[in-house]
């Protein structure tokens, strides 16, 4: 008969509050995103790595989210909820009736809702510790979400720490986990040259991510638009996230919608240069993916991306909303395929640094030392 959960705290605390022996933890995630994005991919990650070294992970997900369905693909037990808003009582209820009956040792929230909601459920439950990851740069705002019933908060990057401590949560209440990517596989990259017919001196710019203004999508046609006559003329673009539209022109660069992509490694390979645009990053893990596949990033120098990218090393960082710097990045890149070369070859190693096997273990220690307090 499996340990009841105050039985398994017992046996994580020891005697006085010291830990003795690693005992398996039953964890309750709860993430409330509707769509496929990084903060997703970070919670199957977390939740697979868990179940392979003997923990009991639960993953509770928006009804329909696609999460939900990975999950479930690969056998992790996860559990549908309708999360209409923050504070959606029937939503914190039946959060809370899932840590009655399963009886978790931590609560883990990985998103803004998922925060509210796991306060709801916990409300009266002072034995049940709440973990919470902070995955976005921005100051919080409200003391009720940020006080003291969170145990300790999880931030992907230091720069999501300092925002943090900004907003008034005491450092010491703060662990720096940075995101983590399993280091990708790819025999043959995707083709896109022979896909579109392009030519072979063409080179291959991608853009990976969600296609929201806060990832910079509506930069493109600028920075293509600041490009000299001859870089524009060589460069492609292909966007890979959101919604597939196929061909279009982008400050007169001829450039592909292809979409959501299952197989985004195979297709990230097969670029030339990442262009990361994005106006607000906790850290990027795109960014780690193109690394990691010795594709030269480019990026604005705003939240985590400095602590990612080695500047003129592993990729070329540009001052923050400087479209014209972001231009003359681009440019240089295509040009010089030396360059690109040189700093495509530093990337698996720098890569490495956020590899999923550190952001599984570093989470595991943040909950053994709140269990252990």
């Amino acid at each position: 008969m499996a340990a009841t959960a105050d039985a398994r705290r017992v046996a994580i605390r020891g005697v006085a509050g010291t830990p003795f022996r690693r005992m398996p933890l039953r964890i309750l995630h709860v993430d409330s995103g509707r769509e496929w994005r990084g903060g997703q991919r970070q919670v199957l990650l977390l939740a697979r790595g868990q179940r392979e070294q003997g923990h009991e992970p639960l993953v509770v997900a928006a009804t329909d989210a696609p999460l939900l369905h990975r999950l479930r693909n690969i056998g992790i037990a996860a559990s549908a909820v309708r999360m209409r808003a923050d504070w959606d009582l029937a939503a914190a209820r039946r959060v809370r009736n899932l840590i009655r009956t399963w009886r978790p040792d931590v609560v883990h929230a990985h998103d803004a809702r998922a925060h509210a909601l796991a306060l709801g459920a916990l409300i009266g439950r002072r034995d049940v510790p709440l973990v919470v990851t902070r995955r976005v740069a921005f100051v919080p705002r409200g003391r009720l979400k940020y006080g003291p019933r969170v145990a300790r908060f999880i931030a992907i990057s230091h720069a999501v720490h300092d925002a943090l401590v900004r907003g008034g949560v005491p450092a010491d209440r703060i662990e720096v986990v940075y995101s983590g990517v399993p280091t990708p596989r790819v025999a043959v990259p995707r083709d896109w040259r022979a896909e579109r017919k392009w030519g072979p001196e063409t080179v291959v710019c991608g853009v990976v991510g969600a296609m929201t203004a806060e990832k910079g999508v509506r930069l493109l046609s600028a920075i293509g638009e600041r490009l000299p006559s001859a870089p524009r003329a060589a460069a492609r673009l292909v966007l890979l996230g959101g919604h597939a539209a196929g061909p279009e022109t982008l400050g007169g660069i001829e450039a592909f919608r292809a979409g959501f992509v299952d197989e985004v490694h195979h297709a990230m390979a097969g670029l030339d240069v990442l262009w990361h645009p994005s106006s607000a990053e906790g850290l990027g893990t795109a960014v780690i993916d193109a690394m990691a596949l010795r594709v030269p990033p480019i990026a604005f120098a705003v939240g985590g991306l400095p602590e990612l990218i080695e500047d003129h090393t592993s990729g070329l960082l540009v001052p923050p909303g400087d479209v014209d710097a972001f231009a003359d990045a681009a440019a240089s890149l295509l040009v010089d395929p030396a360059l690109r070369e040189r700093l495509g070859a530093a990337g698996p190693e720098r890569a490495r640094h956020f590899g999923v096997e550190l952001m599984i273990a570093g989470t595991e220690r943040c909950y053994r030392t709140v269990l252990a307090r």
